[in-house]
């Protein structure tokens, strides 16, 4: 590996770095922010943990950075209600700190005179919901707003109606060949003319615009067609016959299926891929598309914990799609710098993986499970369950729902993820994800 590699490995890891640590403040941000809105006291805002590098106080709440960029959290006074002592402590909102502070022993900060009326648990369940939403919801805001603003300045790669190539002789996909036999016949586009370069317009006399259009078209059509093709700046109109061919199956979407196959029609040329801005439209349907593979991919991380742990103690691959943590995703950020593609290409793709990490951090935090924001923001909804039913029959009222009842849980929950991120690190420290 050439010195340049590896510093553009280096810089590409420190870019990732400072991107995280912008994505952790911004989640801590909408905590705080919204805290302080409902009048919640905050003695800390810190991002990163381990020992303090930098602090300030100002106000009632200190700022900080520390050590370790490995997440960050702010503290609340009175996340619990008081236990039968009648104590009330500070209670962090990161899930790997929460784990290691009780409920209430642990006094890490101890309430202040005035603080009666600024204690979290006070709040009504639907302002509680709201603070710990809030977190979540800046990396969503910020996942959206990264990605529609590169996809529509910067764009995807796409399939274009240009023409890559033209196919010799009809093969049928399923042979998984290039190299044309005798017994091949001539493939309908050679027979036609068409050649590299060429632009499709139109196909049978119809208006063709993207390449998913021309594709569903050729397909649907067996025998005589039209071709209309631009060609060093004027119109070619070419004639086809098209031929009955074994072609790859498409999903719903019109994506490929792997190693699928059905018959249809067949014209025999490569499509030509550019980089392609999308419209706003396009773009929230692209996002879109996005976050339900963010949210299946979620439902689907148990299922590959087999193949994780066989990639990182085994000899087993690690697949394109396995689970990454910081550290992979760090090394893959590195590795884009060292890509030969234009700046703007490599800038892109860093924004894509900031936008895809916080995508991932508000679907992982919006999991019901304590210690994380979705589990707290559950506690407070089946608190407003509780006294809503109680206020209709005229009971008496439960009072403030105790999440510190549910702490063994958390326990275990925390236990799971710290493993499977354990299990991770290994994997992306010894058998990486690789985009080379």
């Amino acid at each position: 590996m050439s010195l340049t590699t590896i510093l553009l490995t280096i810089l590409g890891i420190v870019i990732f770095a400072v991107g995280l640590l912008f994505s952790i403040a911004w989640h801590e941000l909408g905590h705080l922010s919204t805290a302080k809105l409902f009048g919640i006291r905050v003695p800390q805002y810190m991002v990163g943990f381990g020992p303090t590098v930098w602090s300030r106080k100002k106000g009632d709440t200190e700022y900080g950075i520390k050590a370790i960029p490995a997440g960050g959290y702010i503290r609340m006074i009175g996340m619990f209600p008081p236990g039968p002592d009648g104590r009330i402590e500070a209670r962090s909102t990161s899930p790997w700190r929460g784990m290691i502070e009780d409920a209430r022993s642990a006094a890490f900060e101890e309430l202040e005179p005035g603080d009666e009326t600024r204690l979290f648990y006070t709040r009504k369940p639907w302002k509680r919901v709201i603070v710990m939403f809030a977190g979540p919801f800046m990396n969503l805001v910020l996942a959206i707003a990264i990605f529609l603003g590169v996809a529509m300045t910067f764009g995807f790669q796409t399939q274009t109606t240009e023409v890559a190539g033209v196919q010799k002789c009809v093969i049928s996909q399923s042979d998984k060949r290039d190299t044309c036999e005798k017994s091949d016949p001539v493939s309908p586009a050679q027979a036609a003319g068409l050649r590299k370069g060429d632009r499709i317009v139109a196909f049978d006399g119809k208006k063709v615009d993207d390449w998913a259009t021309l594709s569903d078209r050729i397909r649907e059509t067996i025998g005589p067609a039209t071709l209309t093709v631009r060609r060093d700046g004027q119109e070619v109109t070419l004639h086809a016959v098209l031929r009955e061919n074994a072609v790859a199956k498409k999903n719903s979407d019109g994506e490929v299926v792997p190693d699928q196959y059905v018959k249809a029609g067949y014209l025999g040329f490569a499509a030509q891929s550019e980089i392609v801005p999308l419209s706003f439209g396009d773009s929230v349907v692209r996002m879109g598309d996005m976050m339900e593979n963010g949210v299946h991919s979620m439902i689907a991380l148990p299922s590959k914990i087999p193949d994780l742990w066989d990639a990182a103690f085994g000899d087993g691959a690690r697949a394109d799609d396995s689970p990454v943590g910081v550290v992979g995703a760090a090394r893959i950020g590195g590795e884009v710098m060292t890509l030969d593609v234009p700046a703007q290409n490599q800038i892109a793709m860093m924004l894509f993986l900031l936008a895809g990490f916080n995508l991932s951090l508000f679907l992982f935090n919006m999991l019901p499970l304590l210690p994380l924001d979705g589990g707290h923001i559950a506690g407070a909804l089946w608190e407003a369950v509780r006294r809503n039913v109680a206020k209709v029959f005229k009971r008496p009222d439960p009072g403030p729902f105790d999440v510190a009842k549910l702490m063994p849980v958390a326990y275990v929950v925390a236990g799971v993820f710290i493993c499977f991120t354990l299990l991770v690190l290994v994997a992306d420290i010894v058998n990486p994800v690789k985009i080379s």
